[in-house]
């Protein structure tokens, strides 16, 4: 059994995949420059001996690491939820 969502009638399906496109986009570059500016603020916390710094440092960039997995890993997974989906 195969059932499909309708999105014939929906007129503007188009424009909200290129809108979630471009906030997928926005979301890993934003990741990427967060990763990058805690990796400095980590190099230079543990440069200087100031470990509660390097502490916050090392916490971006495991946040940031984080959000940039997730938010690659969403449209994969939505990809498999729905070949889940077409198998019930």
């Amino acid at each position: 059994m195969n059932v499909f969502p309708d999105f014939s009638g929906l007129t503007g399906i188009d424009s909200l995949r290129d809108v979630v496109g471009a906030l997928l986009t926005i979301t890993l570059v934003a990741a990427v420059a967060a990763l990058i500016a805690s990796g400095v603020v980590w190099a230079f916390g543990a440069s200087n001996g100031n470990y509660q710094l390097a502490s916050r440092g090392r916490t971006g960039v495991l946040v940031a690491l984080g959000v940039a997995v997730m938010t690659g890993g969403g449209g994969a997974l939505l990809n498999w939820l729905i070949g889940v989906g077409q198998q019930l």
